[in-house]
């Protein structure tokens, strides 16, 4: 379901601007009313209050928690299932963080990441991402919403950005404190600065190789990490938003001296944040993180040459959960409940 359809469905039940916008705020901010004895009974239209309890059904059926798995009393990833069944994980994260994905799988390919092993297999709906956003606040309050779970937000632009925009206007959420994530897409630098929520920007850079970025990135837009930069620094200077870039941490492969000395020449002077994310072990894949020793080493290099560089841990360690693996586990487990039963009724 997208955001803007179901403005649509209300409009033609005679919602008026002020109607949609009270019924999209009850439903991203999980406010309530009483319909017995609250003045919405007469504040909506009539076709409206009598459509309300179906579209409300539906909206809760849009992400359904299938599994809950905590990593300590901060972090927990959220297995959700869709309507169709398919599912995506959220992760909640730290000081009232939110992690949610934007698509089923993801076409970007990335050889480190579990969530695009079987491609893109379909986009969210903007109502499906702001669901996300919903189901984590039945658990806790949620003051912070990152676009850094599974796909990826450029190839699914649209629906990204209404999330956007109804979290930012109706979902109580800091427009600082929406965080849109891309390995690098040039409809991102065209679109964000248009919007009227505008998110700060988070790029998963990884390399300022070009050959190995392209390696680890195979999919990603073929745009070189000096433009990619420069286009993010206009965007940070633009909004008054740092930039974080991402980096994955994989152990002798982008954690030479040469990539810090990379970073070092594309950040300098740059409205910028480092985030080295130590690689989170992931099932068949051979990759390792660096050891603490060396991590810490690269953050103190970069602080040393004034780049702010900070350890953001991958949540999901613990129960070996990086993103995309819940989702893989549990759909190896229904393949295998299919193949018995097709094995019984046979």
């Amino acid at each position: 379901m997208r955001i803007t359809h179901l403005r649509q469905r209300l409009h033609d039940l005679g919602a008026k601007p002020c109607h949609e916008d009270r019924l999209l705020r009850g439903w991203s901010q999980l406010c309530s009313y009483d319909r017995k004895h609250s003045p919405a009974e007469n504040f909506f239209p009539l076709a409206l209050r009598n459509a309300l309890p179906a579209i409300e059904d539906e909206l809760a059926g849009l992400a359904r928690l299938h599994g809950e798995y905590p990593a300590d009393d901060e972090v927990a990833r959220l297995l959700v299932e869709l309507a169709d069944g398919q599912m995506v994980e959220s992760v909640l994260l730290p000081r009232g963080g939110l992690c949610v994905s934007t698509q089923v799988g993801c076409a970007v390919g990335c050889v480190f990441c579990m969530s695009g092993r079987d491609g893109l297999i379909r986009q969210l709906g903007s109502a499906e991402i702001v669901a996300q956003v919903v189901l984590a606040r039945k658990r806790r309050a949620v003051s912070k919403v990152v676009f850094m779970g599974m796909g990826e937000p450029a190839h699914n632009l649209d629906n990204v950005l209404e999330a956007i925009q109804l979290l930012g206007a109706q979902g109580n959420i800091g427009h600082k404190n929406l965080v849109f994530s891309t390995v690098g897409d040039v409809r991102v630098f065209e679109r964000l600065p248009q919007e009227k929520v505008k998110p700060a920007l988070a790029l998963s850079l990884h390399s300022t190789d070009a050959a190995l970025r392209a390696k680890l990135l195979p999919r990603a837009p073929q745009i070189t990490s000096e433009e990619l930069v420069e286009r993010a620094e206009a965007y940070a200077r633009a909004t008054g938003y740092p930039v974080q870039y991402q980096w994955t941490l994989l152990a002798g492969v982008n954690d030479s001296d040469a990539e810090l000395e990379g970073i070092a020449r594309l950040l300098a002077g740059k409205y910028a944040v480092m985030n080295f994310i130590p690689f989170n072990e992931v099932d068949g894949l051979a990759y390792r993180r660096p050891s603490s020793e060396r991590i810490a080493a690269m953050v103190h290099t970069l602080k040393q040459q004034g780049i702010l560089a900070k350890i953001r841990d991958s949540a999901g360690q613990e129960i070996e959960g990086a993103c995309g693996q819940l989702r893989a586990r549990a759909e190896k487990t229904r393949s295998g409940s299919r193949i018995v039963k097709t094995i019984r009724l046979g």
